[in-house]
């Protein structure tokens, strides 16, 4: 039966246009020659490289690891998914060019989880479908991390990823490291769906970044391995479900949400945590799933199409809604933007789902054209 499905296609040449050239060229094992790093810290070098890889993989993850599509984005989706199996073996291998720093500064307990974040959702075609040799690589370079302290916000979490990717590799794990971060951002939860980045406020879109997502991520993963954490679940995703009901309502009728706090120039991934209540179907119930596709694409039509969101050979440039470098702040490199992608998770939903189907206002657009809205 065929269904006419609204702005997948869309949604996926955007997702496909941040990161096939990142993708690309590391499966040649050109990334470190081909990718510019622009940022304001003279270290960016370092690092930049494996952010790019595992923030773009944390996003595209649900995609690749699809199972049950056909025709031509079926041939997208397996030749990508070749392709990032390619680029995970040209970061981790030691002989390559494109060999990824994990184990000097503290920048890569970072992105070494948002690596293990992209293969705990796609374990079939980002982890089980590995080498051997390149498992191996995979998880000598994740425990490298370990050698450095995290800092006590939402770093902690960083760690509990990492081994969660770990224990999917069937490598020895550390329960301890989950269990902290686990307890610690229950202590920080402050009331009405917000956690604090470490014991204070901040307000910004870190709930959404990282702190809610992996949350919900590694409790659904390792849950079973203690009663605590399995008693946490539910809760965690009652929690993140209120939250990504406020992240709806942020976006205005035209698109826009407030430019507010750290971090900025990763764009729309802002909205990972509403993109992944639709992918694992814990929307709040009077929240239907085309109204965010609808609030979405607008956001996302809104910034990737301003003028300077890509340089003229397709990497992206730093800014909130287009060029804008000043915005960057010293963390802020070309591979950390690549964070954006996380938005595009519900393309792991099937193209018959009804997050794909119909149009319908969200919120702020029903709210400022004097409609009937929840106030929920």
């Amino acid at each position: 039966m065929a269904h006419a499905t609204t702005n997948r296609d869309q949604w996926l040449e955007w997702m496909l246009q941040i990161g096939k050239p990142v993708l690309s060229a590391l499966a040649e094992r050109k990334l470190k020659e081909q990718m510019p790093v622009q940022g304001t810290a003279d270290d960016r070098g370092e690092y930049t490289y494996l952010q790019a890889l595992g923030r773009l993989l944390a996003g595209m993850a649900p995609w690749l690891e699809q199972t049950g599509l056909s025709g031509e984005e079926e041939e997208r989706r397996s030749e990508m998914a070749r392709l990032a199996r390619g680029a995970i073996d040209s970061a981790t291998d030691p002989s390559s060019p494109d060999f990824m720093n994990f184990a000097h500064g503290y920048q890569p307990v970072v992105d070494a989880a948002f690596l293990s974040h992209a293969m705990v959702r796609a374990p079939k075609e980002l982890l089980g479908k590995l080498e051997g040799r390149v498992k191996q690589n995979v998880a000598d370079c994740l425990r490298a991390t370990r050698s450095r302290k995290p800092a006590y916000n939402n770093w902690l979490l960083f760690a509990a990823m990492t081994e969660t990717a770990l224990s999917l590799l069937g490598e020895e794990w550390d329960p301890m490291r989950i269990d902290y971060a686990l307890r610690k951002h229950q202590e920080w939860y402050l009331g009405d769906g917000v956690y604090g980045d470490g014991p204070e406020f901040h307000w910004d879109y870190y709930n959404s970044f990282v702190i809610q997502p992996m949350m919900v991520d590694i409790l659904q993963t390792m849950g079973t391995h203690s009663p605590d954490w399995e008693q946490m679940t539910a809760c965690v995703i009652h929690r993140a479900a209120r939250h990504s009901a406020q992240q709806e309502r942020l976006i205005s009728p035209e698109g826009t949400f407030p430019p507010m706090g750290r971090s900025l120039a990763y764009r729309f991934g802002a909205f990972q945590l509403l993109s992944q209540a639709v992918l694992q179907g814990f929307l709040p119930e009077e929240i239907v799933p085309n109204q965010v596709r609808c609030a979405l694409t607008a956001v996302i039509r809104r910034m990737i199409e301003a003028p300077g969101t890509f340089d003229p050979d397709g990497w992206l440039r730093i800014g909130f809604c287009g060029d804008q470098p000043g915005i960057g702040e010293a963390y802020i490199s070309t591979g950390s933007l690549y964070l954006c992608a996380t938005v595009f998770l519900p393309l792991g939903l099937p193209p018959e789902h009804p997050f794909w189907q119909g149009e319908t206002d969200w919120t702020a657009k029903r709210a400022w054209a004097g409609e009937p809205f929840s106030t929920h």
